[in-house]
């Protein structure tokens, strides 16, 4: 297959990356309906564990099912599919190189309240081998009194799965007892958060779309007093893939608990305005049926595709 030129520049961001891991990084970019484009829609299923069995599939039964998710990202022609250990494990055999994984290597519940989160670490780079993956994920929480931990965790998983070709992607949400609620998607916040997750080592930066506040009193004084513009939500996308070395890194944006039609599709058009490389949608997907799930996975397509 001829590599699109949107692609090839991506890659070559990535001057320190070894043959191995710009092709599985390729190989993401490549797939589906946004194949070439420079643009992502990943299904990621990881609710299972982060927020329960029934509140994350009870909403539509089918999905408790792992081969449900594997089929709807390849109906759907995702990028890549996103999951823990055991649901990639479920079907991976099955589905053996029709879709590109990613195996998220750490999670945490929900059964105790924690006011500074942190994650077990649930799977391994050898996992992410054996299941023919492409890529691991990790969650960092920025505003966590363990986020140096993750920090340093992440560290050497990334340098291990580089050092077999593997592509690393973070999620980078910023959560914690440093954090106000509102500050957890604040502007100043969820660009640090994609600076820290590009500095660590990451090919894929995924963070929480910003709003207009700003948590920081001193990063405050910086934003007024330099004019960075950030009074829409295309403005904030820009302003969030500056931050991940002016656009040098791929930033994709969470698509959130579920939400209206409408409301959602209209976040989309904004981060496709401002410049962000795509999104990955869960249970905006997944928790709709099937068929809706698809038509509103389409009409995200569309958009990312510029139709």
């Amino acid at each position: 297959m001829d590599r699109s030129a949107r692609v090839t520049e991506i890659l070559s961001w990535y001057g320190a990356d070894s043959p191995g891991t710009l092709t599985n990084l390729a190989r993401m970019l490549e797939h589906g309906k946004l194949g070439g484009t420079g643009k992502m829609l990943i299904l990621p299923v990881d609710q299972g564990f982060e927020h329960g069995p029934a509140r994350s599939f009870g909403p539509n039964p089918p999905a408790y099912d792992p081969h449900y998710h594997f089929e709807l990202a390849l109906a759907a022609g995702c990028n890549a599919y996103a999951a823990p250990l055991g649901f990639l494990e479920a079907g991976a055999r099955d589905y053996a190189g029709r879709i590109p994984l990613i195996l998220k290597l750490n999670d945490h519940d929900l059964l105790a309240d924690e006011e500074d989160p942190e994650q077990a670490i649930t799977g391994s780079v050898a996992d992410a081998l054996r299941l023919g993956a492409c890529a691991i994920g990790f969650t960092i929480y920025p505003g966590s009194a363990h986020r140096n931990a993750m920090y340093g965790q992440i560290r050497e998983i990334a340098e291990e799965a580089k050092s077999v070709g593997l592509a690393v992607v973070i999620w980078s949400y910023a959560r914690g007892s440093a954090l106000s609620k509102e500050g957890e998607t604040a502007i100043d916040v969820i660009g640090y958060a994609a600076q820290i997750a590009a500095q660590l080592g990451a090919h894929i930066v995924k963070v929480k779309l910003p709003s207009a506040h700003i948590e920081q009193p001193a990063a405050r004084k910086v934003y007024e007093s330099t004019g960075i513009p950030i009074g829409t939500a295309a403005e904030r996308v820009r302003h969030v893939v500056q931050c991940a070395f002016n656009g040098r890194r791929i930033v994709i944006f969470s698509g959130g608990a579920h939400a209206e039609e409408a409301t959602f599709l209209d976040e989309i058009r904004a981060i496709q305005a401002g410049g962000g490389f795509g999104s990955i949608v869960g249970r905006n997907a997944f928790q709709r049926s099937k068929a809706d799930a698809l038509s509103l996975l389409g009409k995200i397509t569309d958009i990312y595709a510029g139709r």
